[in-house]
């Protein structure tokens, strides 16, 4: 069988498989990336086979379950959890509308932890379904490289299979990893925090990103006491200065103690509880203590550099814009590769991948205006650049628009809680370079702005289109009066 391949818009020389490959593709990992990428080249006509470790909610370096972190430890699991901490508001601003509720509404963790438990074990069917319709053949236990063309896999009781493959695909995500300190092993890391067998009364959470907030607003939901540490003045570094604040504003708000500038030191057991000690010398007892400092390419057993694939200092896979590895039929795709570490950018790469291999359409993922939500509560979202990464590639001035409101629904529950909104703006092409907002329904709302921003549209143009009213998001549309106006070069 003879295949063509396009790289670069060149047409390749037709390439003869002189060896018979038991496959066509073999796909590590069958989290979203590997999943997506299995079906779109089987779609394609190739034949294709995918491992993956055993379904466990905790994964480790031998159990973790096809739909991979997003579906069974991430995301998805995640969400459902806000879900429930979100109610907790809503029980609090439903009085003043009229419903009357007894002092004391009680919360059963155990019933939510089974629900979540039973959602992901369904979903963790639904993705073998699509991959067995698509006709991917799945192989359970661990894979690593034997040489360019072959995989071994350990399978569950120990015994190994070897499996040779024209093309190998590497999609085995990351891992959560915890800080090197005295009494680290004391520490829980977001696996295990989504699936405690008992509710949290006080939680320490060290770290600012994505995790460590929405933990924050989880626990503080349900019930718990939270005190929130990291390292910087605010939390989500990366994200436009003037809304990290205003999350941080919006999280001691809800009763969320933020301890910024301010790292843990040891952690020690103690009679009642985790004496949790920190860089300033202070010490604070609580029941769960959990690093939420970042994740690591999952690479270290993969036997990669045996087979002459290149890592960077982090472990995480050295690719080309098509995600090719140092090794020509090697690939990579999603957080292996520790580029943009989203579930939708690693279904964007495993579409790419499957098209520029089997579907001869040479295809690079696009970073540009990827959309992004931060689910704690309320919720921030964004697409495109913030302020300061606009300034930093300013040719002309940029004008900030921004909006700062009670929402309807607070005018009346008499929660004091603002939602914020801001859009950047190229001065000289009036092109709209950036939004944001924080506020309920955030995510929602970015999610048809992105499709605007892809398209390149101009503030003129969110100017001339009519509002949905009364509604939060057409504040977008009528955003009349320049906040500021930033001049070039002017350092963020």
């Amino acid at each position: 069988m003879a295949r063509k391949m396009l790289i670069d818009g060149e047409l390749g020389q037709t390439i003869e498989e002189e060896k018979q490959y038991d496959f066509d593709l073999f796909v590590i990992g069958a989290g979203s990336g590997g999943v997506r990428a299995s079906r779109t080249s089987a779609a394609f006509g190739a034949k294709v086979a995918i491992c993956e470790l055993p379904f466990h909610p905790i994964s480790s370096e031998v159990i973790g379950g096809i739909g991979g972190t997003c579906v069974i430890r991430g995301c998805v699991p995640k969400k459902i959890l806000v879900y429930g901490a979100q109610f907790r508001g809503e029980f609090e601003d439903c009085r003043n509308f009229g419903w009357e509720l007894s002092d004391q509404v009680d919360f059963n963790w155990k019933k939510l932890l089974h629900n979540k438990t039973q959602e992901i074990t369904r979903l963790n069917g639904i993705y073998k379904r699509l991959l067995s319709n698509a006709g991917v053949t799945m192989i359970e236990g661990e894979g690593k490289l034997i040489d360019a063309h072959l995989v071994e896999v350990t399978q569950p009781d120990g015994t190994t299979k070897q499996y040779s493959a024209k093309h190998i695909l590497i999609a085995t995500g990351s891992r959560a990893q915890r800080v090197n300190i005295p009494g680290k092993e004391l520490a829980i890391t977001s696996d295990e925090a989504l699936s405690l067998d008992e509710l949290p009364k006080h939680a320490v959470i060290l770290g600012g990103g994505y995790i460590a907030v929405e933990f924050a607003s989880i626990w503080r939901g349900l019930g718990a006491e939270v005190d929130l540490f990291y390292r910087k003045e605010l939390p989500l570094r990366g994200f436009d200065d003037e809304m990290r604040a205003v999350v941080a504003k919006n999280l001691e708000g809800r009763g969320i103690r933020l301890h910024p500038g301010t790292n843990l030191s040891e952690l020690r057991n103690g009679e009642d509880g985790i004496r949790v000690l920190t860089d300033h010398g202070d010490e604070i007892t609580a029941d769960v203590v959990l690093f939420a400092t970042g994740r690591l390419p999952n690479t270290k057993r993969l036997n990669l550099q045996a087979v002459g694939v290149e890592v960077d200092k982090t472990g995480a896979i050295k690719v080309d814009e098509y995600s090719r590895s140092t090794v020509p039929n090697i690939w990579a795709i999603g957080d292996v590769t520790n580029r943009m570490n989203l579930t939708p950018v690693a279904l964007m790469e495993g579409t790419c991948f499957s098209k520029t291999v089997f579907g001869g359409q040479p295809t690079k993922p696009d970073y540009i205006d990827i959309p992004c939500a931060v689910f704690c509560i309320p919720p921030l979202s964004v697409v495109g650049l913030s302020e300061q990464q606009a300034l930093e590639h300013a040719k002309s001035d940029i004008l900030v628009y921004t909006s700062s409101f009670n929402p309807m629904k607070n005018t009346i529950s008499g929660r004091q809680e603002k939602t914020v909104m801001k859009l950047v703006v190229d001065s000289e092409t009036d092109k709209v370079l950036g939004a944001s907002m924080c506020g309920p329904d955030a995510p929602e709302i970015m999610q048809g702005l992105a499709v605007a921003l892809k398209c390149g549209a101009t503030k003129a143009q969110f100017d001339s289109t009519v509002g949905i009213h009364p509604s939060a998001a057409e504040e977008f549309v009528t955003m009349r009066s320049i906040t500021r106006r930033v001049a070039a070069g002017v350092k963020p």
